[in-house]
Order: C-alpha cells, then structure tokens, then sequence
C-alpha cells in the first residue's frame, strides 16, 4: 500500500493505479458524484427518439427492460470495481494484455470525449440562440475553458459538491419544463399513441427499442471508473442502488417519459433531436429553459471530461510515456473538444460512434465474463499492474473482442429486424469465446503445474 500512497501523491485520480482503500469517497458524495449522468437532453431525446420510431408503449417496455439488464451487469462491475480498485485503462491489461488494452482505452476517451462535444454543444447552441451577440464559436469557446476548468478539482474533492448542488435544480427543471408543456398547450393522450399504429404494443418495436439502448453501454464503463472510489463497507449500497435500478428507472424511465411527454404534446417538428429540445425549451421556459440546460449538461459534462482527461492520462502514462500532471491532459482533452466543434463533426461521426458502441459491447461482455469465472479478488496491494506484468497480447481476450466486434459490424451494416440484433450478437458471442478460450487456457496451466510437479 505504501506505493500507492506514494502514487497517490501526484496521481490524484489513480490514472495509473488503483484507489487505495484509504482513499475511497464516503457513499453519499460518490452518490452525488454519479447522478450527475442522470441529468442530460441524450435521454430525453433518445426516448422520444424511440417512441416516435417504434411507438410509445414499444419503448417504454424496452427502456424498462434496460433498467433490469444495466441493473444486473453493472451489479458484477461494481463489486468488482470497489474490490479491486482498478479502472477501466488498469483492468483491460488483464483481458487483452498491454498492446491490447491499448485500444480499450482509446476507444473510452474518445467516446467520452464525442459525448463532451455532443452535449457541451448543446448549451452552446442555447446560449447562442438566447443571446445572439455571442457568436457561437466565442459560446463553444466559453463552454469549453469553464468545463475544463471544472475538472481541475477532481471527484474526490469537489464535482461530487457541484453535482449535489445542482442536482435539486435539474429535478425542479424537469418538473417545470412538463408544467410549462401542460399550460401552453393541455393535457393531451397525444404522448401515448407516437409512433407506428398509433403506438400499438409490437414485439418487434419493444425489442428494437431495447436493443437500440445497448448502444449507450459506454455507461458500463463510465461505472467501471467511478464505482472503483466506492469503499468496501458500501459496496451492496452502490451495487443495488447508487449504480443499480433507482438510478437506471431514473435516467431512462423518468427522463424518457418526461422527453416522450414533450416531444408528444408540443409536436416534433422533423426528427427529435437534441437540438430540436433545446428550442422547445427556450420557447416553452425562456430563461429558466437556458438554466435548466445549462445545468443538465453541465452536470453529465462534468462526467465526460473527467473521465476523457483520465484515462488519456492513463493512455499517456502507460502507453506513450508521456508524464503531464492531470491538468495538463484536462486542458488537451478541452482544446480537442473545442476543435471538433467547430468542425460539422456530426455528420460522420455518428456513423463511427455506431461501431465504437460495437466494440464496447464486445469489451463489457468479456470483461463479465472474466470477473464470473474469476470470483476470488486480487489483494488491493497486489492488484496495481505495471509494463512487466502482463503480456503485450493475450490472444483468448483480442479473438473474443475482435471476432464479436466484426459480426456485430456486419449485422449492423444489414437492414430491418437482422440489424437489430447487432448488439445482442455481438455480447453473446464476446461472453462465450472468452469463457471457452479463458477456461481452456486454464486447463493447460493446471496440466503443465501437474507436469512439473511430477
């Protein structure tokens, strides 16, 4: 433990070592800390997105199905995560070895890094549209150097304060944005019947609707890296409701009703968007509308950059041997940010987030199915993994990766119901090859002790 103290010093974040038990949060501000994902225009839109293209009812059923299924496979992270301490950048090693776990990580701040793009330009397209005189370059620029400096302070010492402050004021936003919604227009049915035949209950539309969620398991990861700061006494609390149903039933079933809700009684106008959101609010609410935005993505912002300067510290660290203090990867992950706002960044890359979502659902399904057959943790202080720990490649964990991703890329690239089962086939696939090859592995080892044994 003496090292990790030692680390612990100019690693305030644990980037490339695990959390040492003393230095774990107390589970009401890790609490605060986490909930700060729950607040975002995505899962609003997303639901909406959903009932509009499968029908209300079809994606109620499959956001509730996702409350059970994130629920059950975050339960298995987070006990891991809190018992090892290690990270997302510190566990992948492990799995793919070191030049493997290289893309796993690439593939975390990038994705985290397009989600601080996707919803920083949000607020910056609010405070452009409700203050003209700021261009929006100058408003993606102020959005930008703020959210960095945020997280100057780490979650240890102060996001947990910010997300805990400005939790109160998102719930009476959200609140106040179906008010609004009701005294302009009235109460109308209109929510319920969105969609193909007037929102009719179909398996096809449940399923799709489900599936289309396993897009956003980057939130599998995301937990990876925040339920590590958990102490061992919490760990059932974070495992069963910090990070398990109440908060799923509040992201997806609460927002996703209230963005239904929204996008049924004041009219889609096109395609939902997040875009479209944000004029609606600005239309419905003013400058409590510019607020309740600010705050909404200012809370989930906090998340994204964190998590991007993190494990491109770790990135940095392990793989190129670059040594910045964390700021200094705060401010490259804000100037990459900024630059791709200012390019028409979303005209490619959704199509590329799509296929990043592939090999994500690849990394958590490999990443379960390691933890299972491994039920027994590493002591804390033997846990932290270094250059000459691990092999450069561990074949069992980039076959099982690799060959589910590519099917996954294929099914996804084919139309109607087949594509659907992109994401389903592809953690499958991932869960059994590793399991197979994992336990293969293990019997030669246990064959070759025997051997030099006798």
């Amino acid at each position: 433990m003496a090292g990790l103290e030692r680390n612990s010093e100019i690693d305030i974040d644990y980037s490339s070592v695990p959390v040492p038990y003393d230095a774990r949060m107390p589970k009401g501000a890790l609490t605060m800390a986490w909930w700060a994902m729950c607040s975002a225009m995505f899962w609003l839109v997303v639901a909406a997105t959903l009932a509009v293209n499968f029908g209300t009812v079809n994606a109620l059923l499959g956001l509730g199905l996702s409350v059970v299924v994130y629920s059950l496979v975050n339960a298995v992270i987070v006990r891991f995560a809190i018992g090892t301490g290690l990270s997302v950048a510190l566990f992948s090693p492990v799995l793919f070895g070191d030049a493997g776990a290289a893309i796993a990580t690439i593939i975390f701040f990038a994705t985290a890094i397009y989600y601080g793009v996707f919803e920083g330009s949000v607020i910056s397209v609010a405070l452009h549209s409700f203050i003209p005189g700021i261009s929006l370059k100058l408003a993606y620029l102020i959005v930008v150097s703020y959210s960095v400096f945020l997280i100057f302070g780490s979650v240890q010492r102060w996001l947990d304060k910010l997300n805990g402050v400005l939790l109160p004021f998102y719930l009476v936003g959200l609140v106040g944005a179906v008010a609004a919604a009701i005294a302009k227009v009235g109460f109308t049915e209109s929510w319920l019947h969105m969609g193909p035949n007037s929102g009719a209950v179909t398996l096809t539309g449940t399923w799709s609707s489900f599936t289309y969620l396993m897009g956003v398991w980057i939130l599998m990861m995301y937990t990876f890296d925040y339920a590590r700061l958990g102490k061992v006494a919490d760990t059932e609390y974070h495992a069963k409701i910090n990070f398990g149903w109440p908060f799923y039933i509040f992201i997806f079933l609460i927002n996703g009703t209230v963005g239904i809700f929204l996008a049924g009684t004041m009219g889609t106008h096109g395609s939902v968007s997040e875009i479209s959101v944000v004029f609606s609010l600005l239309d419905l609410m003013g400058i409590f509308g510019l607020l309740f935005i600010w705050v909404s993505q200012t809370r989930i912002n906090t998340a994204n950059f964190y998590l991007a300067a993190t494990n491109m510290h770790a990135f940095g660290e392990r793989i190129l041997h670059i040594h910045l203090p964390r700021f200094g990867w705060a401010i490259i992950v804000g100037i990459i940010v900024f630059l791709l706002m200012l390019t028409n960044v979303f005209s490619y890359i959704l199509q590329a987030l799509a296929y990043q979502g592939i090999f994500v659902v690849a990394w958590v399904a490999i990443a379960v199915a390691h933890i299972l057959l491994h039920p027994a943790h590493e002591p804390l202080d033997t846990a932290s993994l270094s250059n000459a720990d691990v092999q450069a490649f561990h074949a069992q964990g980039l076959l099982a990766w690799f060959a589910s991703s590519a099917v996954g890329i294929i099914l996804a690239n084919t139309n109607g119901l087949m594509a659907s089962f992109s994401a389903p086939a592809t953690a499958v696939l991932a869960f059994c090859v590793y399991s197979v090859m994992l336990s293969r592995v293990r019997r030669q080892r246990y064959a070759e002790k025997l051997e030099l044994q006798n």
